[in-house]
């Protein structure tokens, strides 16, 4: 079964907030069996970007639907919209074949 991705970039506006979304986020994230791959740092933007990127990965893409409509999110999401500018993905991942 192909993993769950989600794939966030952020500009932060209110550092307030976003610290307190990011308190709030812990608990979807755990329940939900999300794990950071990318979260922040140095970057290379090729195109348009925002300062801020992350990658968190999830045991299934319904996982990772299912994190994002918890109440447990949205409880935490209500910051972020309000101290954030924020461009959401969520993908499911690839388990076919890959180049030789």
């Amino acid at each position: 079964m192909a993993k769950g991705y989600w794939i966030a970039r952020v500009a932060v506006n209110e550092q307030a907030l976003y610290d307190e979304y990011r308190r709030r986020n812990a608990v979807a994230f755990a329940k939900f069996g999300g794990r950071f791959i990318v979260r922040g740092g140095p970057f290379e933007g090729l195109g348009s970007s925002k300062p801020h990127n992350v990658v968190l990965e999830f045991p299934s893409f319904e996982a990772a639907k299912a994190c994002y409509a918890s109440t447990e999110y949205q409880d935490a999401k209500q910051y972020l919209l309000r101290g954030c500018e924020v461009d959401l993905v969520i993908i499911e991942g690839y388990d076919g074949a890959q180049p030789a």
